[in-house]
């Protein structure tokens, strides 16, 4: 195994795979050439080293772009990091649409489609759901304990293919005002109108801002059979009658069965979280292979963590079908450096301390990772926070970066399931099925309890395509039935964007 990868031809960095000792001595690739460098220090798992000499200001080259400039002069063979390496990212800027030629349309259209399916849950709307469950929505935060002791007790009503009675406790729902408020009332009518529930208790209190009636419009159209309103308020005992509602729900979704659909209906969620140095190289590359491949076979992919697209935002922007979607993109951008401003917060402060241990230096050098899941296929959709998918192919979401949020936001927008790549590790879960795929496999090994696929084998001996299967193989079967780590554990979280004020 070789124990650094230089990523891109022109970069005057390569990426250790494993820990390179102070004085070992490097061949690296340049332009056709090989040079010999040797470490000069010790360079950890996920780490740069310089392979030419940078000067004081100079550009530091990872993936073929910019993730920032030298600090100091640095040394072929030096470690780079904080310490010497800082972003080169501005404020607020102007772009220009540069659509890539050829490139995206060739690889959505590379190869044939495999007419792959999956079991999954035909819905009367005629949407397709991977899960069958029950799931308890509190429109505010003062009846989370009750929701939550009501799906305890009502998991001895499951029966057939029903498969889980869950709550989705959350804070909001009142003392919320303007869009802050909105957001709320959008995120809980996706989950409400979200096709891995096979039937939904709305669950209010009475006397909060965003009660049932006022909730009612946001929700639309519904099936009476399969969304049921309690107000706790209005009743003697609300566990009680939630509980008959509960039964009369799964009498409901019991009636549904796994039958077989096109993968093209599969809406697939990407999020990374707690990355590494490998991040960039081992899964996010594998997702965005993987995406292409969906994409290909005529389904849906969402991308989302806006603030960890900074730096590497003209790569999307010049994938966007049209000027119009690339105009979409530049807002979606620039709206949310500034509410980075509005709420004096510095735009470029990140990566977090975890990235920084695992080898992430600046924002470039993350969101260049970042969106590796992107694959290669044209931009289709923009979506604001809240907003539920309606264009098939790559879609990019309104949302920030972190974890629980964002992937909550991709449930809210139709994803079936979410593919989360991680080189820390995290046991969180979202409302659907979250795969967690690790970027090295000392971290499978070590918490194999989180980790449900392994893409760190890409920086050992494993082969792109063929991992590319694999997921595409496992990916099928979760959404066929096949539990993910977190499910097992019985983790099911959500949460919503809060921006605004607190009354």
């Amino acid at each position: 195994m070789q124990n650094f990868i230089k990523i891109n031809d022109n970069d005057n960095v390569v990426v250790a795979l494993k820990t390179i000792p102070a004085g070992e001595w490097l061949e690296v690739p340049d332009h056709g050439e090989v040079r010999k460098i040797a470490a000069l220090e010790e360079i950890p798992p996920g780490h740069k080293m310089a392979v030419r000499e940078i000067p004081e200001g100079g550009q530091v080259i990872k993936y073929g772009y910019r993730i920032g400039h030298a600090k100091e002069n640095i040394p072929a063979g030096a470690w780079i990091h904080t310490h010497n390496l800082a972003t080169a990212l501005g404020d607020l800027l102007e772009y220009s649409y540069q659509p890539v030629s050829g490139g995206a349309e060739a690889a959505e259209s590379h190869g044939s489609r495999e007419g792959r399916t999956f079991q999954g849950f035909r819905r009367p709307d005629g949407r397709a759901g991977v899960r069958n469950e029950i799931w308890i929505i509190p429109t505010v935060g003062c009846v989370n304990n009750v929701a939550t002791a009501i799906a305890r007790r009502a998991n001895a009503f499951v029966k057939g293919s029903v498969e889980e009675v869950i709550a989705f406790p959350h804070p909001y729902g009142c003392s919320q005002m303007g869009e802050d408020q909105e957001y709320t009332r959008k995120i809980l009518a996706d989950l409400v109108n979200h096709p891995n529930a096979g039937g939904v208790l709305v669950l209010g209190l009475g006397c909060e801002n965003s009660n049932i009636d006022v909730l009612k419009p946001y929700i639309g159209q519904y099936d009476e059979n399969r969304v049921k309103f309690l107000a706790a308020q209005d009743c003697e005992d609300e566990v009680e009658e939630s509980l008959e509602i509960i039964r009369e729900l799964t009498e409901y979704a019991s009636s549904f069965r796994r039958e077989e659909i096109p993968v093209s209906e599969l809406v697939i969620g990407m999020k990374c979280g707690g990355s590494d140095g490998l991040s960039g190289i081992t899964a996010n590359p594998l997702v965005g292979r993987f995406s292409d491949r969906l994409i290909r076979e005529g389904g849906t992919t969402i991308l989302t963590e806006v603030p960890e697209m900074f730096g590497a935002e003209t790569i999307l922007m010049n994938r966007c079908a049209d000027e119009e979607l690339f105009g979409q993109t530049v807002k979606l951008i620039n709206d949310f450096k500034q509410y980075f401003k509005s709420h004096n917060q510095t735009i470029y402060e990140n990566p977090s301390p975890g990235n920084k241990k695992g080898g992430i230096s600046t924002l470039e050098d993350k969101s260049l990772g970042c969106t590796q899941k992107s694959g290669s296929a044209p931009v289709k959709g923009v979506l604001q926070y809240g907003e539920t998918v309606r264009t098939k192919g790559l879609n990019l979401l309104s949302a920030p970066g972190n974890d629980l949020v964002a992937a909550t936001a991709l449930a809210a927008a139709g994803a079936q399931i979410v593919l989360f790549t991680t080189g820390r590790g995290t046991p969180f879960a979202s409302p659907v099925p979250t795969v967690k795929i690790s970027t090295n496999s000392a971290l499978a090994g070590k918490k194999s309890n989180w980790i449900d696929f392994n893409a760190g084998v890409l920086a050992e001996e494993g082969n792109m395509e063929e991992e590319t299967k694999e997921l595409f193989d496992y990916v099928t079967e979760v959404a066929s039935g096949r539990k993910v780590c977190s499910e097992e554990a019985g983790y099911h979280d959500m949460a919503i964007f809060k921006q605004g004020v607190t009354l």
